[in-house]
């Protein structure tokens, strides 16, 4: 489907959030020689709301441009109009009406994150990853230079407060937002389907890759895992003990919520007793941890049984 030639293009609100000035004006730009944001956080749906776009386009065309910016070799970077873009692709159309205007990357950032922050049921994984786009361009002075970049705990004070006030959320909840961009995609994508709770997520995204690998494998197996779950197993970890993933799931399982606490009453055997069931070059913290994983092990098989 061709453009129609010579059809009106009209800028509404838009235009105050684009930051669009009487001198920009739009014209059409071949959809071949625009490319998609670098990292876009936002996805971009064949859904019910992209179908509604497609035919509202098919019957008025696209009233409000996207905003791009050049990138070298008769080439542009879509900033802000994804969604537009697709419904114009969808419908094979040749070009789409476009301001083009030179930025920076970290202001390419800002714009970007700006323009679509305010969307509605935005995932978790979105705001996270827009989120820390925009808070690391904010450091960088992307398009909102401060004067003040003092650094608290690693981050930059200004920054945290002034990203929390345009987002409406505190400072806090934009940094555990953040937090969620260290989580495993396997991870972060059961946090969007709700299948991980938000905190729960946020404490599971300080472990390491490796457990975390582990921890989506329990989930996917067990189907849940609470936050006194994970709140065990860093713990544990921050005591310095050793894990195993045969370790976290029998830890998992003594945490359970509702679950029984153990006996404070202790049962001991003598390292002289337990030697005769190991090599003689066995350490006591060898013999022990074959000792934790066969009881791991065993008390698994009883579960199963």
């Amino acid at each position: 489907m061709k453009n129609r030639i010579g059809q009106k293009i009209r800028l509404t609100s838009v235009e105050e959030m684009l930051g669009v000035t009487n001198e920009e004006s739009a014209m059409e730009i071949s959809l071949a020689k625009i490319r998609p944001f670098k990292d876009h956080p936002f996805k971009v749906l064949d859904d019910n709301k992209m179908q509604d776009l497609v035919e509202s386009i098919r019957e008025n065309g696209i009233l409000t441009p996207v905003l791009i910016r050049p990138v070298g070799n008769d080439t542009y970077e879509m900033v802000s109009g994804h969604r537009r873009m697709h419904a114009a692709s969808l419908l094979e159309m040749d070009a789409i009406p476009a301001i083009i205007r030179e930025m920076s990357d970290d202001e390419a950032v800002v714009m970007m994150v700006d323009s679509n922050i305010q969307r509605e049921e935005l995932l978790p994984s979105e705001k996270a990853f827009a989120y820390k786009m925009k808070m690391d361009a904010m450091k960088r002075g992307g398009g909102r230079p401060t004067k003040d970049n003092s650094c608290q705990n690693g981050t930059n004070y200004r920054a945290d407060n002034e990203l929390s006030d345009q987002v409406g959320e505190s400072a806090r909840q934009v940094q555990r937002f953040i937090r969620l961009t260290e989580l495993i995609p396997e991870l972060l994508d059961y946090v969007d389907k709700k299948r991980i709770q938000f905190t729960v997520g946020v404490e599971i995204s300080y472990l390491d890759k490796e457990i975390q690998q582990w921890v989506y494998e329990y989930i996917k197996e067990n189907g849940i895992l609470k936050l006194k779950q994970v709140t065990a197993l860093r713990e544990q970890l921050k005591d310095g003990g050793a894990i195993t993933q045969t370790k976290m799931i029998a830890l998992f399982q003594e945490n359970q919520p509702g679950g029984q606490m153990s006996s404070n009453s202790n049962l001991t055997f003598t390292e002289k007793r337990l030697r005769q069931f190991f090599p003689p070059e066995y350490t006591a913290d060898q013999m022990r941890t074959v000792i934790e994983d066969l009881l791991t092990e065993w008390r698994l098989k009883e579960s199963e049984a």
